[in-house]
């Protein structure tokens, strides 16, 4: 009986080991397993934009409207139901996709879907509410998209509205953008180089500029593809507001045919957007 017994205790003494070890092996392995996907996570996406400011952007519906590709956006994701001189909303998809990675077409050349604002006009500043002219712009202040009377009347012949291409597009790279974006297109002058910014608006993005990429699914005009995270417009606007200073300027509605992105990116310039 004693024998007995002591085989019993020795069989449950080895079980436990056993089962101990088994327990901490699965213990111990999972979270490699979890670093490594959490590595892969990372080593695909590109890390997020730290520096804490926004470029100021126009934006219009060469890229984002409903109906466009890739995206294919309904009325109601991009506000067009709401779309009116000063509107200020975020649009509805890109409030209701913070974190979410999308792509988006940026136009053709002559017909670009992203415009960087370099000048801004005194009479911005003037306008109010605040004194700083940008901001106002963003606010839709009084002859900027808001007011009682004239709402559009600072908006026209606007110096330096660049369009960007392929080159300047790739510039943008890791940055956060915060646009205005406008329900039909952007018209810009060339000779001196200047912009039409009336027109009905669809509301804010802000976007952080993940990829540039070479279209091939476009026309022989077709500007890049641009990788994008969606990003809060409130904290967009909360952040510095930077202009796009050293944009490159297209010498006119065709040259330079610069539908590739550059092999290696140009230094991006930002100053204080006043």
């Amino acid at each position: 009986m004693k024998m007995t017994f002591l085989k019993s205790l020795g069989g449950l003494v080895l079980g436990l080991t056993a089962l101990f070890s088994f327990n901490s092996c699965e213990k111990t392995s999972a979270p490699a397993a979890e670093m490594a996907d959490i590595k892969s996570t990372d080593d695909s996406m590109p890390s997020d934009d730290r520096s804490g400011e926004s470029v100021f952007l126009v934006i219009d519906e060469e890229s984002i409207d409903n109906g466009n590709p890739p995206n294919n956006f309904s009325a109601t994701a991009v506000n067009d139901q709401i779309a009116r001189v000063g509107q200020r909303q975020t649009l509805r998809f890109f409030r209701e996709n913070i974190g979410r990675t999308i792509d988006l077409y940026t136009g053709e050349v002559g017909d670009e879907g992203w415009h960087a604002l370099k000048t801004i006009p005194s009479s911005w500043r003037s306008a109010g509410p605040t004194s700083n002219g940008s901001r106002n712009f963003l606010m839709a202040g009084p002859g900027l998209g808001g007011g009682s009377d004239n709402q559009e009347i600072l908006l026209d012949k606007i110096p330096n509205v660049t369009p960007l291409r392929a080159r300047g597009l790739s510039m943008l790279t890791g940055k956060t953008v915060l646009a205005v974006v406008y329900d039909g297109d952007v018209s810009i002058n060339y000779g001196p180089l200047n912009g039409n910014l009336q027109g009905a608006n669809l509301g804010l993005v802000a976007l952080q500029v993940i990829q540039v990429r070479k279209r091939t699914d476009g026309s022989s005009g077709s500007l890049p593809r641009v990788t994008v995270k969606i990003v809060d417009v409130e904290a967009a606007k909360a952040a510095p507001l930077k202009l796009f200073s050293n944009a490159p300027v297209p010498r006119s509605s065709s040259e330079p045919y610069d539908i590739n992105p550059p092999a290696s990116i140009p230094a991006i310039r930002l100053i204080d957007a006043p």
